[in-house]
């Protein structure tokens, strides 16, 4: 298969890339050449930039392509509309963050998805996120009809997450030491494996699958608990969570998602945030790689970056222990 990633070179792009060509696929990646220059000598490179600089792909023809970085629906209009004549499929990763509501367990792909106050805003952020995305994924739809597969993943983890909200947790367990963690200590929490990902998408790619899916694991929705347990026995360490209430962390100015990621304080409007329905996926073929497994590798590569990474999820080990010292002093 002539297969052609916008993107390609970072995390999901990069997992993407290796999974087909392991697979015996022909690649083609379209990207601004800013990121994994030295990555794949055997793909082919076309550098470009999709807003305003797609000119080097007319004319070239592909079986499909996967869009790995749309986010503007004018920018991902002119991506199919330019690529609808010259591909048969049209793969478009977007997100479970399209919904437009959290208040329900088990919301599957069918559920309503979030619309944008203003049609033409442009700027990405928390609020304007999800609906962007939902918007994309109509523009794809509407520009190769009958030929495209919507992915919306949940949290994607693993090696080369540059997130850093899931390697969080197995590399502060790994440190040692009391650490900071929210309660209720059994909150769900769900995510799916980049490779994982990648090799599913891959494989639906081949059979020509159309159709949306949730892309988000473990098979169950899982405890938070569990997973301490299974970075603690990956690391060797005995876990040592200091757990604290959502009102004391609140009073701490310690933010979920970010500070403390994975995590989203109880509340009705969030009741389905981490019990998303996989199920069409999961009928579909999606499997997920033992939790320990992406926790091990997951922490190999985390220990490989340099000693001065800049973390851009977590607490800081400074933060953490100042928020730890006021909690022993109640």
């Amino acid at each position: 298969m002539q297969l052609l990633i916008l993107g390609g070179t970072m995390f999901l792009g990069r997992s993407l890339t290796a999974a087909a060509l392991a697979r015996g696929h022909s690649v083609t990646c379209f990207h601004r050449g800013q990121h994994g220059v030295d990555l794949f000598p055997e793909v082919a490179r076309i550098h470009g930039d999709r807003d305003g600089g797609l000119a080097p792909l007319a004319g070239r023809v592909f079986d499909a392509v996967i869009d790995t970085c749309g986010y503007v629906p004018r920018v991902v209009r002119a991506s199919a509309e330019l690529l609808a004549p010259l591909v048969q499929h049209y793969t478009f990763i977007s997100t479970i963050s399209v919904y437009a509501s959290f208040a329900q367990r088990q919301i599957d792909e069918d559920a309503p998805v979030g619309t944008l106050d203003e049609p033409l805003v442009e700027e990405v952020n928390g609020a304007t996120y999800g609906p962007l995305k939902a918007a994309c994924e109509q523009v794809v739809a509407a520009a190769l009809p009958g030929r495209t597969l919507v992915i919306r993943p949940g949290l994607i983890v693993g090696p080369h997450d540059p997130t850093d909200r899931f390697t969080y947790w197995p590399a502060r367990v790994a440190r040692g030491g009391p650490f900071l963690a929210p309660e209720p200590a059994d909150f769900p929490v769900q995510y799916i494996d980049v490779r994982d990902l990648a090799e599913w998408t891959l494989r639906m790619v081949e059979q020509g699958a159309t159709g949306t899916y949730n892309a988000t694991g473990p098979a169950q929705p899982q405890p938070f608990t569990e997973l301490i347990a299974c970075c603690g026995a990956v690391s060797g360490i005995t876990p040592e969570p200091v757990w604290a209430s959502p009102a004391v962390l609140e009073a701490h100015q310690v933010q979920p998602w970010t500070e403390l990621p994975l995590w989203v304080p109880a509340a009705p409007e969030y009741e389905g945030f981490a019990a998303i329905s996989n199920a069409r996926a999961v009928a579909a073929g999606l499997r997920f790689r033992p939790t320990g497994e992406t926790v091990a590798d997951t922490l190999a590569w985390a220990a490989s970056r340099p000693a001065d990474h800049q973390w851009r999820a977590g607490l800081s080990a400074e933060r953490e222990a100042t928020v730890l010292a006021a909690l022993r002093q109640r």
